[in-house]
């Protein structure tokens, strides 16, 4: 057998370490949710959100700063989805928080009384990897052109009750599918007034998130058949199972509540 040149092993040899360390590099990186974790934790009850609690506590500051300067591309698929939608509901909360916003999220940014062109969606706060973005660019460009996830329609919370509900925790990769499964569940099965069967009717009621919002049901198939087929993956079998998926249904839209999902407007729904 023919001796390797010496140059020619040095080369490999380099060739390999490097290699070697750029892939313990991607098997070791990392980004530390527990901050926010413990926010949520700390100030979401049921989905509603204590947004004084937020302002005035020193944690949140800095963990926007640990977003604004990590880069996620290093991260997992999972965890790089799961840093985004944490990303998303955290600027969230600070576009309220840096407005102090306490009726509605669309009242930011308003020209001549409306919303223009995704007012408060666009403002540039959130900072990740040292570039600034929209919640609009987060959700739009990164979010669902890079991971054609359907199920972070049930985890991008944009401030408002008719939204799926706030967790009391952040997303981590290691759990995603899981998480996202429940908040479809929490979403589709346990908010009547939001989405709902009725078998007697043949008739699906659902969130406009799944047919009129922007472009939205083309996460879902594109169709309202495809809307209902995706839906029914989280009943159990029975009659609603059974109607969503044949799909001779009549499909209605339910109201969207923009009002700030806060806890002070929570109970004063309650009481009102």
């Amino acid at each position: 057998m023919a001796r390797v040149p010496r140059t020619i092993r040095l080369a490999l040899t380099g060739v390999l370490m490097l290699t070697l360390s750029a892939t313990a590099r991607a098997q070791t990186a990392s980004f530390d949710h527990a901050p926010f974790d413990q926010l949520l934790h700390r100030y979401v009850v049921d989905g509603m959100v204590d947004y004084d609690g937020f302002q005035h506590d020193s944690a949140f500051g800095k963990y926007l700063a640990s977003l604004a300067a990590f880069d996620p591309a290093s991260l997992s698929r999972d965890d790089q989805l799961a840093f985004w939608i944490d990303a998303y509901n955290a600027y969230t909360i600070a576009l309220i928080v840096r407005h102090g916003e306490r009726q509605s999220i669309r009242n930011i940014d308003k020209s001549l009384g409306f919303v223009k062109a995704y007012g408060p969606w666009n403002e540039k706060l959130a900072r990740v990897g040292g570039t600034d973005y929209g919640l609009n660019e987060i959700e739009q460009e990164i979010i669902r052109k890079r991971y054609h996830e359907p199920r972070v329609h049930f985890a991008l919370v944009c401030a408002a009750m008719g939204c799926p509900p706030l967790r009391s925790e952040a997303y981590v990769g290691s759990r995603l599918n899981e998480q996202l499964q429940d908040q479809g569940h929490r979403f589709l099965l346990e908010s009547p007034t939001k989405n709902r069967v009725d078998v007697a009717t043949k008739t699906v009621y659902v969130s406009p998130i799944f047919v009129s919002f922007r472009d939205y049901i083309k996460d879902f198939g594109g169709s309202k058949r495809s809307v209902g087929a995706f839906i029914a993956g989280w009943y159990p079998d029975g009659p609603a199972k059974t109607l969503l998926e044949s799909g001779d249904y009549t499909m209605v839209e339910t109201n969207y509540d923009w009002t700030l999902n806060s806890q002070a407007n929570a109970r004063a729904k309650t009481t009102s």
